[in-house]
């Protein structure tokens, strides 16, 4: 029986939650240590951080915000975002990541992957495929679904499953934001085709989504970003947390806070219990 991973994904910049669609129109919801320590104390079986913008700019500011949570949060901690070579995940790891995620920089230089899982360890080393659907053809991607690289998620998948890849964790950039439910289809055929984890994320929009991605597919985990985010955001609104007045607040205070805040991860998991899916309680 498949042990199933709950995992919250935060998108940050600077040190702020933000949140988009299709990884782009990004938004700024708060400090994201909030909301990774909310997620801790409600039930998260990992975290995973990931720095959206610097692979764009060039930048790797993961450093301070990785120490912070690997003091505080102890569960484990996936991190990613501008780490184009072994000296940056040795950072991150000695910062207080558990696992580096990995993308734009593999696809460019393929060696480093091979290089990261003989230093590092497979187990350490977590392959992120943002996969890309044009024309009922699929790609991948790098530089957060910006620039498409002819080669599909499932070629791309067993590639690095063959290069060492402890993990993968594929993003349906289409799906990405909209809440419409995962791209079962892909999803499907990459879980297949490897025998590692694979860690769904992009789209989810309700606990039956999850639980679809669950049974049709053979994945070991789903990442949760925005079907968390701006429910918790309302929550801590009501609870007189400071949050930034930074970004479209007034998308969120006149379209997210209306809604009753519910507890997604208790009632998610409380859920799959009783859909006969094995996870953490």
């Amino acid at each position: 029986m498949r042990n199933i991973r709950i995992i919250p994904k935060l998108d940050i910049k600077n040190g702020l939650l933000i949140k988009g669609i299709n990884l782009e129109g990004l938004r700024v919801l708060g400090d994201a240590f909030n909301f990774a320590e909310y997620y801790y104390n409600n039930g998260a079986d990992e975290i995973c951080y990931i720095d959206n913008v610097a692979t764009l700019y060039g930048t790797n500011n993961l450093s301070k915000f990785v120490k912070r949570a690997a003091k505080n949060l102890f569960v484990p901690l996936t991190v990613g975002g501008g780490i184009r070579s072994l000296k940056d995940i040795e950072r991150m790891l000695k910062s207080g990541a558990d696992k580096v995620c990995l993308n734009s920089a593999i696809i460019k230089d393929q060696k480093l992957l091979k290089n990261a899982v003989r230093n590092f360890g497979s187990s350490t080393i977590v392959a992120m495929i943002e996969s890309n659907k044009i024309d009922n053809k699929y790609f991948i991607s790098t530089s957060s679904g910006r620039d498409l690289v002819k080669m599909s998620p499932v070629d791309w998948a067993k590639k690095v499953e063959d290069f060492g890849a402890g993990e993968i964790l594929l993003t349906s950039v289409n799906k990405e934001g909209l809440k419409s439910g995962y791209d079962i289809n892909i999803t499907k055929k990459v879980s297949e085709k490897v025998k590692i984890p694979v860690i769904a994320h992009g789209g989810a929009g309700s606990i039956k989504d999850i639980i679809d991605v669950i049974k049709k597919t053979k994945i070991s985990g789903v990442s949760l970003s925005g079907m968390l985010h701006y429910d918790i955001y309302n929550l801590f609104s009501n609870r007189n947390y400071k949050l930034f007045e930074t970004g479209n607040t007034y998308f969120i205070n006149n379209n997210i806070s209306k809604k009753k805040p519910i507890n997604y991860l208790k009632k998610l998991k409380e859920t799959l219990f009783r859909e006969n899916i094995h996870v953490r309680k």
